[in-house]
This record gives structure tokens, sequence and C-alpha cells, in this order.
């Protein structure tokens, strides 16, 4: 091999994972994580050395290139351990798992890459994330490191299995669920509310978390608008709620995490202000921050929040969208090697680019100096309004919104000629999920049929081509779908059918999710104990078979199966499902008082199963304009309590329906109209055809119901 030929690949050249495909060309001997990776290290005697990471992560990309890329460090690593290499994203079940244990073993500290040194039986005795490959501010490099583990296996090994049970023991109190006698009232709820309000950033938004870092709380955003809304309905003071998220939705749209030019938003700021992102662009941000200004658009009706949703999901359909329907999973966050290049400018670049007049303008508007406002360059953010720019340049403000906008355009077009960041092209049914649940609710709230005919495809693409004998796969690239599905890839896959059937209201939608839902509970319930595992009763055997209850960037698994028992136990009256809803509350209940942090969306699936929930029935035909009109009064009422299910009597399955679904049970259309029900703590309302009076009931069913703690 000649000196200037590239290495040999390893094993993971046959991945499909782009993150995996990255390390293929390393001279480590990089494995994936299977069966013959771990034989070969109780074969040999040798301990694993576990690395996992993903496409879009930075400092991944920096240990690649400082130690995975030389050649002495290599050699190291090949002479002393099996390397393996793992995609976080496509093996959520080794990522949370051993990042318990790196946590436990670095008093809280977790991040990637994650570095874990493994027994050949998969437990971990050693663990961090970053390592330099030299010693540096008085922390061990990565050699080093190598060098003193390899030792221990050798010299020490009776401490080093000692460690790595007790480390094992550790991550397993971590994840115990005790049920507990007491159930979270609806005061437990407002409570965690508002301290999550007063833990918020009162001038720039978001969480103060003693951290300059800061990163979109849209699962706590979503869950204090559930309470704000429900409690001003009630007549009470919940004005710190909505001011909190408001200021930090302002402040997020303002600043450099938020795309001007092309929408979509960053993974989180590296200062407090909003001002410097981390420019990944995850798609999982995109649909729960999205969904989280569709929310307050809702509740407020603040127009600015529909625009920002619009111009996210806008940014969605336009990068991350296959060709098949799916979502990919992420935009990296360097260009040429360099983090933010593709997305920074010199004031020099853009008044050559816009010229003098419009230049100006839009240097006034976004912040942009001649000395930069990061490394020279400069972060698109807004610092004034339109009207101050106005009467700075003495022109009407409808003048400088053309011109801003004729900018936005010029400079997009000359950013798309750029070296764009890399493109993780794989397809996750989980993130999918979420992001076909994003555009359902922006298509009815925004009026939007694009929104809603993408989402359909979506899940139409996701049953299809992430399915196998009925059961759903994990993860999809270049034509092949494998790894078997997780709880949070079932769990939020659902949740996105019932949103798709709410707002198509095609009884396909909420069948497939009646069917998941089944299998969902057959391959993950506790029988024993109660609660969902988040690997399935037939997948690989590691460890520990966890339970994974905490909500972080995205909603656990967990959190989202309990909001779906509820919400099909409620649609299709299954008390048996709305058992084992209250069977995972208890167990969680003790979690939820304790840490709202991180319990956001277990809060809110609390709150929906305390409203009592309304249920809406609605008989007629979809293409009658009667009972669209009918179900048009049932979308202008913000209701997030609530479930609707449209049965189209003339239907091939109308019958079936009734049959097995008791809330369609004596339900008839009056004088052969389009007729609405609206019923709470099993009674109904009388049946009405006309939308004003369906109007009037649905909103004194908001304000009669009963929400008292319980």
């Amino acid at each position: 091999m000649s000196k200037d030929s590239p290495p040999r690949p390893n094993r993971l050249i046959q991945s499909t994972s782009p993150y995996l495909l990255q390390h293929a060309h390393n001279p480590v001997d990089w494995r994936p994580w299977d069966a013959e990776a771990l034989e070969k290290a109780r074969r040999e005697d040798k301990p694993i050395f576990l690395s996992i990471g993903y496409s879009a992560c930075h400092w991944c990309h920096v240990m690649e290139r400082e130690s995975f890329e030389n050649e002495r460090l290599a050699a190291v690593l090949n002479e002393h351990f099996v390397p393996v290499k793992v995609d976080r994203e496509e093996r959520p079940d080794l990522d949370e798992l051993y990042m318990k244990a790196t946590m436990l073993a670095n008093r809280g500290q977790g991040g990637w890459p994650m570095s874990v040194f493994l027994t050949p039986e998969g437990k971990p005795f050693f663990a961090g994330t970053y390592f330099p490959p030299e010693r540096r501010w008085g922390h061990p490099g990565f050699g080093e490191i190598l060098l003193a583990v390899a030792q221990a296996w050798r010299e020490r090994r009776e401490e080093v299995i000692a460690s790595a049970d007790r480390l094992a023991e550790g991550v397993a109190v971590i994840g115990q669920l005790n049920a507990s006698q007491e159930s979270v009232s609806r005061q437990d709820v407002d409570q965690a509310a508002r301290t999550l309000a007063e833990t918020f950033d009162p001038v720039d938004g978001g969480l103060l978390s003693g951290q300059s870092n800061k990163f979109p709380p849209a699962l706590a955003m979503s869950l204090m608008l559930r309470v704000y809304h429900r409690l001003q309905r009630e007549g009470k003071n919940a004005h710190l709620l909505l001011d909190r998220v408001e200021t930090t939705l302002h402040k997020m749209a303002d600043g450099g995490i938020y795309d001007h030019l092309a929408g979509g938003i960053a993974r989180y700021s590296t200062d407090p202000k909003w001002l410097v992102p981390h420019l990944e662009k995850m798609l999982y941000d995109q649909a729960l921050v999205s969904a989280v200004y569709i929310e307050a658009f809702r509740v407020s009706g603040n127009t600015r929040y529909a625009d920002v949703a619009r111009h996210i999901l806008d940014y969605v359909l336009a990068d991350l969208l296959a060709p098949e329907g799916g979502f990919y999973s992420a935009r990296d966050a360097d260009s040429e090697g360099v983090e933010g290049k593709y997305y920074v400018w010199s004031r020099v670049e853009i008044m050559s680019l816009l010229g003098d007049e419009r230049g100006a303008v839009f240097c006034d508007y976004y912040d942009v100096t001649e000395d930069g406002n990061w490394e020279g360059r400069n972060i698109l953010n807004v610092q004034r309004d339109v009207e101050t720019v106005a009467k700075l340049r003495h022109m009407a403000q409808y003048r400088v919104s053309e011109l801003l906008a004729e900018g936005r355009a010029i400079l997009l077009d000359a950013r798309s000629k750029r070296v764009p960041p890399a493109l993780d092209d794989k397809i996750l049914t989980a993130w999918n999920g979420l992001m076909i649940s994003a555009l359902a609710r922006a298509g009815h709230s925004l009026n939007d049929t694009k929104y809603i005919d993408a989402a359909s495809r979506a899940a139409d693409f996701l049953l299809s081509k992430l399915s196998l004998d009925g059961r759903l796969l994990r993860s999809y690239r270049a034509g092949k779908a494998h790894i078997g599905g997780y709880l949070d890839d079932y769990a939020f896959f659902i949740e996105s059918l019932l949103t798709l059937h709410e707002t198509t209201f095609d009884l396909r939608w909420l069948g497939e999710a009646e069917r998941l839902h089944e299998d969902m509970l057959k391959l993950f319930w506790d029988v024993q104990a109660g609660g969902f595992f988040f690997t399935a009763d037939d997948a690989e055997g590691l460890f520990l078979r966890a339970k994974e209850t905490h909500d972080g960037p995205v909603p656990a698994g967990q959190s989202v199966a309990l909001m779906n028992l509820l919400r099909l136990g409620y649609i299709l009256e299954r008390p048996d499902w709305l058992e084992k809803a209250e069977t995972l509350a208890r167990l969680l209940a003790e979690q939820i008082k304790r840490t709202p942090f991180g319990s956001e969306r277990l809060l809110a699936a609390v709150d929906f199963a305390l409203g009592p929930p309304r249920q809406v029935v609605i008989l007629g035909s979809l293409a009658n304009p009667d009972t669209r009109a009918l179900i048009e009064t049932v979308h202008r009422v913000y209701d997030p309590g609530r479930v609707v299910l449209v049965l189209d009597p003339a239907s091939p399955t109308a019958d079936t329906w009734r049959r097995e679904t008791p809330l369609l049970s004596g339900k008839t259309m009056i004088k052969g109209k389009p007729t609405a029900f609206v019923c709470c703590n099993m009674t109904c309302s009388p049946p009405v055809n006309d939308p004003e009076l369906l109007l009037k009931e649905l909103k004194t069913q908001l304000v009669q119901t009963p929400s008292g703690g319980r």
C-alpha cells in the first residue's frame, strides 16, 4: 500500500449508518456492536472499548481527527482492546444504558462522544466522554488512559471486575420503579409547572441551569402552556407561566439559534442570550420546537408564533424530506471541517450582495458589524425591531420589511452555493413519529393541507418500509431497514397516528394505532411489576433490561406510552388500558413529584388523565360540508384534554367500528344530518347539528369540567 493510499476499510464499511461510515477508514479496527465483537472479546480475553456518538456531533469529529485517525493510538487500541463503534441514534438502548454508567462514574457528567471500557460480558468499569490525545489542562491523554486501563485489566483483574459489578448494580438501582401509595394530584401538576417557570430566565428565557449553554426547553414550555390554559379558564392567576414561555419563544426566534434565512432551529446555544448556536439541526428539535410554537399560537393568538412554526416546518420539507416520504435525521454543524462556516457572514460580503440601501437596512436589523459578533464573523440575530430600523433609516416600516425579505432571499441563494454541512440521511421511526405529529397539528392549526399531506405520506412510508411482518423497525437508509423497534419507536409513531386521525379523521390511522398499541403492550409491558421496558421481550440481552423514564431533549417512550394508553383508552373506551395507565402513573409518581425537570411529558399525561378528558363524537360523511363544519368547529376550540372520533355511518367499516367501540353505542344522526355529541364523565350532552350550538357546548365543557385534585 502506498503512503498516500487510504487505510483498508474496517468492518464499519458494511454499515448503513452515516456516523459509522465516517469511521470506516480509520486505522482503528472498529467493529459494530454485534455477537461477533462480543465473542472476540471473550475469546481473546480483552476488554471492549465502546465509543458512542452520532454524525452531527462536533466533538465526535474532533476526537476522530485527534485520536482515531492517529496511527500510534490506533495501534494501542487494536492491540489491547476490541474497539466497537455505535451510532447512538440507531442503538438508543446501548446509549441510554451506558450513559447512565458514564454519569454514575463521573458524578453526573456525561455527553458525546461517550467512551466506555467494558468487560467481555458488556459490563462497564471505566467511562468518560471526550479525551484529548495527549495530556492537556491537567487531564490525562487518551494514550495514557488506554495503557493504564490495559495494565489494570492484566494486573488487577479482580479489582476491575468488582468495579464493573458495582457500576452495573448502580445503574440497576437508578432504573428501579416503585409503586407509590399516593397518586399525583392536580396541585402537584400545577406546582411542577410553577417550579419550572420560576427556573426560567426572566430576561432572555430558557432554563437557568448555572451553565452558559441553553437548550430549547420545548417539553417544559408545552407543559407550562397546558397548565396556563387550564388555570386561566378556571379564573386563576397563571400569567407567570405564559410570560416565561413567551419570553423564551421571542428570544429564541430573535437569536442566532434560529436560522433567519432558511428556517430551522439549532441544537443549542453556547451562551445565555441564544446568540451563538451549536449549529447541528436535529429532526427532533424541529418537530418539538415547531409544535410548541403552534401551541403558543393556539393559546395566545400571537401570529408571530405561527410564522416561526411555518418557517421551521418549511425548512424540514425543503431540507430533511426524503424522496420516499420519510424524514432524514440531521444536518451537521461542520462545513469544510469548520463549525458554523456555512451560516456566518462578513459585513463586506453582505453589503456586496445586497447593495448600499438594502445592505444597510439588513445589517441594522440583523446585528451585522465590521468586527462581527462571533470570531470576526456575523451570526444573524435580531437586536432591533422594524419600527426602530425604520426611524433610524427614515423609511416607512413596510419598506424596511420589503428590503429585509429581499435581503433574506438573496443571502439564502448565495448561501446555497456554499459547501453545505453533511446530511445524516438515515430515517428513524421514533423521530419521524415526532415530526408527523408536529406536521399534523400544524396542518389544522394553520389551515394548511401541505403539512397534513406530508404527515400522511410519512406515516405511509413508515408503515410500508419500516415494518417487517407487522413489527416496527428502527432505522432506514439506502433502501434497507434494520434493527427491531424500541419503545420510543412504537410510542412516538402511535402518538403520531392518533394525531393524524384527529386531524384527518381517517379511521385507518386509528386502526393502525390500535394494532401497534396492542403489539407494544405484548412486546414491552412488564407483566410482573408494570411499566414499559425500553427493549422488546425478544431483543438482545444486555446486562440490564431498562425502563427509561426521563424526559430529555425528546420525551421518554414511557411518557408518550402513558399518554397513548389514556388517549386510546378514552377514544376506544378500553378500561384495561386505563387501568394500565393508572398503574404506570403510580409507578412514576415518586419521580414526578420529586423531579419536574425530566418529567414534563409525564406531567402532561397526568394532567390529561385528571381532566377528566372530554370525548367528542361526530357522525357524518367527511365529504358532507355539514360534517366538515362540525369538525372545523371542534378545531376552533383549543383543548389539549380532548379526544375526537368521527364516523361515517355509510362507510364499509362503520358496523365494525360500532360493534367494537362502546363510545359509538346508541349514537345516531339526528334527522339524517351530521350530528355531534360531547361527552365527559360517562355522560353525553344532547346531540347537536348546528356548529354554533356545538361551539357553545365545547366551551361550556371546558369551563364546567371539574379539575380539582384527585
